[in-house]
């Protein structure tokens, strides 16, 4: 008697480039599968992954952004946590905070009393679901297309990481960034894709000047794109 196949899935893996067309290599990687949401089976999934990807590209650090990450780290690079300051008021916002207050719909938007909620409650408000589709970005007057589908949040993320200087010298020690709370086939933008971002940027001195909206949509574009949008046009899943 056959003995049944081990049930498998695919996770990211967001992998910072240096010399390359791409700022970020996103990847798949196949491993197995563990049932349940219990904390002890995400963490098996993180060790897993992590295990594959250090044996596939023989990298020494790999950084779990998820609550699940179990590394201290993981916690002030997190869009709830992660803070930008703003220019024109001085005040400091939570990356997610100041994502879904940009967001501009068909019926209403931006609503910018979400950039002083909870983080969480912010994501979950539910005029963010009953305004119609999404037709951009307002942050404090700088308008934002929706392409790159990807740009604005990682503008968002990136400017707040160059802010948070104490943050950079641990960063750029890891080689790829993985999170398993992030599922490709139900949302487009990740922290750990955007973190990625930052450490190519960082990596090959171009944070110059990128406050800039323009300046960092021309930056950004100038490279070929290799995020999940990518993957999702390919058929990954």
């Amino acid at each position: 008697m056959e003995q049944a196949a081990t049930p498998t899935e695919q996770k990211p893996v967001f992998m910072p480039r240096v010399g390359s067309d791409n700022l970020v290599k996103t990847d798949m990687v196949r491993i197995e599968h563990h049932v349940g949401f219990a904390t002890r089976q995400k963490k098996k999934t993180i060790n897993d992954l992590h295990r594959v990807i250090k044996k596939k590209y023989g990298f020494k650090n790999v950084l779990e952004l998820s609550s699940k990450s179990g590394n201290k780290l993981s916690f002030p690079l997190s869009s709830v946590s992660l803070k930008i300051t703003n220019e024109a008021d001085g005040k400091q916002y939570s990356v997610e905070n100041a994502y879904q207050a940009s967001k501009m719909f068909e019926r209403g938007g931006p609503f910018v009393d979400l950039l002083d909620a909870a983080p969480r409650q912010a994501k979950k408000d539910e005029r963010l679901v009953t305004s119609g589709d999404i037709t951009g970005y307002d942050y404090f007057g700088m308008v934002w297309g929706l392409e790159p589908l990807t740009v604005f949040y990682d503008w968002l993320y990136v400017n707040a990481l160059k802010q948070n200087t104490h943050l950079h010298e641990e960063v750029l020690q890891y080689q790829a960034f993985t999170d398993i709370s992030f599922n490709p086939k139900k949302n487009i933008h990740c922290p750990a894709y955007s973190l990625a971002m930052f450490v190519a940027l960082h990596k090959r001195e171009l944070l110059e000047g990128i406050e800039d909206p323009g300046t960092f949509f021309d930056l950004v574009t100038g490279f070929e794109l290799s995020n999940t949008e990518h993957l999702l046009q390919e058929g990954w899943f």
